[in-house]
């Protein structure tokens, strides 16, 4: 049997555990009792439904609300996943899309180097589950990808991640050599540095039997004088080439016409929907909850795209008009109005108002996002109301941590679980110290400590019964005894944990690889490198791995 057939095989039940997120540091209230019952916080989620299952009930309403002309739109799409090398399954969907009882399933992301973290993956993989739960019950229902290639901060999308060859994280970066100063992201053209940054990824990766097609793969994607949105596009059309996903690019001057409308409903109405997501971030904040986007008093819920293609926010201004954030340029509401409608590419939503604007664009029945995007739909649930739409529900994507079989041995070694990982490795080092590496001599300061405490107790006494002050002074003196010897012992663990080069070199690896920065390893590591290690297979089993009805954080053992 062929090694690739061995190790699909071997794979095929996958070993899976739950980690509420609640176990989880740095989560929100708010998300937290949002997975755990939707339907409590109604008053800021208004159509939040208690399970995935019930979403097939809003149908009828997302059907009938529905205006934009399904054919445009569908041929926009089938014009772009043609240029992205979409496979058939992609046009499938497209041709779905365009009869009147279809709904569509979204999730979106910013348009990253190589694809970005991993929950990119996680989010397309969702959706396409969900659009199959829909259509194994009777309703025609397709997954779309929004890919926000509007967004203007190439730095945060610039760099991708992975756990090299020698176990460390590290950073792949793609420095444009031409100056990109605030565009779209999607817009920038991948000049020859490009091949800088895939030799790079490699070269940090181990060469498997996978590595050159990955590195083909790749490479068609992300080459020279293609733009950065239509690579990353490309990229994630062909890792989900069999599940039928349609991505969408939002920049692309078709759908900007056909988002007119919505544009220019959102500037007439733009004073009303400041101050109804003011109101409603203020209620957040006064009922023990955040406000995930801080919206002040000159916010507008558009950009505006100048001449030189940067994209810049639009403000209110007290005399009524529309200021562009650092020029001297404004426009009055009816120019604003004006500009939305004949020429809307100049136009981009923010993010108060771009759900709106993906859901007015097509037949949305459900959105799956992570925790800030659940924060933030408490408040443009406001958006929403105001413009007359539906309010779409939002689920979690689902979230996975990927063990393999080398740090799932180093778990099991030091009788590990993902969740001790949390208290950081100086916290973690004296129980692996202690209970593995040298429990001989992991009694020496306990008892070192017992016995000093025992002597300067006694100490104490007699001190205290000749003169009070000198007991007080060595009260002082004990707290720096107590400390120098706690800083002894971490000294000593230290270079315990040196001395025992493979002892060390597990446990960092381990949490390089499964909590790269202190960061959840989807929310930090990219796919190349279990890609580059399993093949087209690590989808498929985190395909399989999905479950719609688990709510928590899942580890997936290869």
């Amino acid at each position: 049997m062929p090694e690739t057939d061995r190790l699909k095989e071997s794979k095929s039940d996958l070993r899976v555990e739950c980690l509420p997120f609640s176990e989880i540091p740095g989560q929100s209230r708010l998300f937290l009792e949002y997975l755990a019952d939707p339907l409590s916080l109604k008053r800021f989620y208004p159509s939040a439904v208690a399970s995935h299952t019930n979403v097939s009930a809003r149908i009828p309403e997302v059907l009938a609300d529905y205006r934009t002309d399904r054919d445009v739109l569908c041929d926009a799409l089938a014009n772009q996943n043609r240029e992205f090398g979409a496979a058939a399954k992609s046009f499938e969907s497209i041709d779905l899309l365009r009869g009147s009882d279809t709904v569509a399933v979204l999730t979106g992301q910013q348009a990253g180097l190589f694809t970005g973290p991993l929950y990119t993956i996680y989010k397309a993989l969702s959706a396409v589950r969900m659009a199959q739960c829909l259509q194994g019950r009777g309703f025609n229902a397709v997954p779309v990808f929004w890919a926000a290639t509007e967004d203007h901060d190439f730095e945060e999308v610039s760099t991708a991640s992975v756990v090299g060859r020698d176990g460390t994280h590290l950073s792949v970066k793609y420095d444009k050599r031409s100056a990109i100063d605030g565009r779209s992201v999607g817009s920038i053209e991948l000049d020859e540095s490009i091949e800088i940054s895939i030799r790079e990824l490699f070269d940090s990766l181990p060469a498997t039997e996978f590595s050159d097609s990955l590195r083909r793969q790749i490479g068609s994607a992300y080459s020279e004088g293609r733009s950065f949105g239509a690579a990353f596009a490309s990229l994630i059309s062909s890792l989900f080439s069999k599940f039928g996903l349609i991505v969408v690019d939002p920049l692309d001057n078709r759908i900007k016409q056909l988002a007119s409308p919505i544009y220019v409903e959102g500037v007439k109405s733009a004073d009303e929907i400041v101050d109804a997501i003011r109101t409603r971030s203020e209620r957040l904040v006064n009922e023990g909850y955040h406000a995930q986007v801080l919206v002040e008093d000159d916010y507008f819920p558009l950009f505006w795209h100048d001449d030189e293609g940067v994209r810049r926010p639009l403000k209110r201004s007290r005399d009524g008009g529309i200021a562009v954030s650092g020029r001297k340029k404004a426009f009055s509401r009816e120019e604003l109005i004006e500009i939305a409608s004949e020429t809307p590419e100049r136009l981009s939503p923010g993010v108060m108002l771009r759900p709106v604007v993906q859901d007015y664009l097509f037949p949305t029945v459900c959105y799956f996002g992570g925790g800030a995007e659940i924060a933030y739909f408490a408040q443009n649930s406001e958006a929403y109301r105001i413009l007359g739409r539906p309010i779409t529900p939002i689920f979690h994507r689902q979230s996975f941590t990927v063990v393999g079989a080398k740090q799932a041995r180093t778990l099991a070694k030091y009788d590990l679980e993902l969740a001790d990982l949390f208290k950081g490795f100086e916290n973690l080092l004296p129980q692996i110290i202690e209970r593995f590496i040298d429990p001989q001599n992991a009694r020496l300061f306990p008892d070192a400590e017992e016995k000093i405490n025992t002597e300067l107790n006694r100490l104490d006494q007699q001190l205290s019964q000749l003169d009070p002050t000198l007991a007080a002074n060595l009260a002082t003196r004990r707290r720096k005894i107590v400390y120098h010897i706690a800083a002894l012992r971490d000294k000593y663990r230290r270079a315990r944990l040196r001395k025992d080069e493979e002892a060390n070199r597990q446990i960092r690896s381990l949490f390089e690889s499964l909590l790269p920065d202190g960061h959840l390893q989807e929310r930090t590591l990219n796919v190349s490198m279990f890609l580059n290690r399993y093949g087209d297979y690590f989808i498929d089993w985190i395909y399989d791995a999905v479950d719609l009805d688990d709510r928590g954080h899942r580890i997936i053992y290869l």
